[in-house]
């Protein structure tokens, strides 16, 4: 099977622009990283290391995250996180492009760095990367992110485990992603000039602080929707 493959192409409005080029394992949705990788020394594991990490430094010299996201972080340490940019992102399925702000468009690149870079604590996350929605609203990530989880019971289920239905565990599972974003963001103090990359990783962190607490709310309004399936 062919590598999934995410083409992020950043425009300036000088005229420059920045390629990135993401491929991921088909069944395990792991980052296909580049050979000869030379992580930075911000990217050691012991340097700022997530409050939740399960990983230790006799195992694991450096942070998998860290590794993986260091050579963006180093294309655009030297940008601002207000300054505008057009993006354009091709899959092999379609190609979906924004003018928006560099906070903006490096939270959708960091997004799938992070969860496909083999951290323990973000595995939970990285199903939604097989569809990933560049720019997708708060709305559209909390269906999506319900959806995909209660896809995941119904395999739970099938396999004999006990499902989690009413979404219990869910809010625990972004307790823990909002500490790896947390452990992340300042790791990248040390690695950027300005705040592009910094202010990307805290709007995702954002985010994720919202999915709890919009879950209900986002629901209910989409209830009357699927009345095809809830009434007669």
């Amino acid at each position: 099977m062919a590598p999934l493959s995410f083409n992020y192409i950043f425009k300036f409005i000088d005229g420059s622009t920045k390629s990135f080029e993401i491929l991921l394992d088909p069944k395990t949705l792991l980052l296909i990283a580049p050979e000869n990788l030379v992580p930075p020394e911000w990217a050691r594991l012991t340097f700022n290391q997530c409050h939740n990490c399960p990983l230790n430094k006799s195992e694991h010299e450096f942070c998998p995250i860290a590794v993986n996201i260091a050579s963006l972080v180093s294309v655009f340490s030297d940008r601002t996180s207000y300054e505008n940019v057009h993006v354009l992102v091709m899959t092999k399925q379609r190609d979906i492009s924004k003018t928006t702000t560099m906070e903006d468009a490096l939270s959708s690149l960091l997004g799938i760095y992070m969860v496909t870079s083999g951290c323990p604590r973000m595995e939970k996350l990285k199903p939604l990367v097989r569809y990933h929605l560049p720019f997708a609203t708060i709305h559209e990530t909390v269906v999506r992110i319900v959806s995909m989880y209660l896809l995941i019971q119904y395999f739970l289920k099938r396999k004999g485990k006990k499902p989690d239905w009413d979404l219990k565990e869910l809010e625990a599972i972004y307790d823990e992603v909002m500490k790896v974003n947390a452990g992340i963001a300042q790791r990248l103090k040390s690695a950027a000039e300005k705040d592009a990359s910094i202010t990307a990783v805290a709007n995702l962190n954002y985010l994720a602080s919202l999915v709890p607490l919009l879950i209900t709310d986002t629901l209910d309004e989409i209830e009357d929707s699927l009345s095809s399936y809830l009434t007669g």
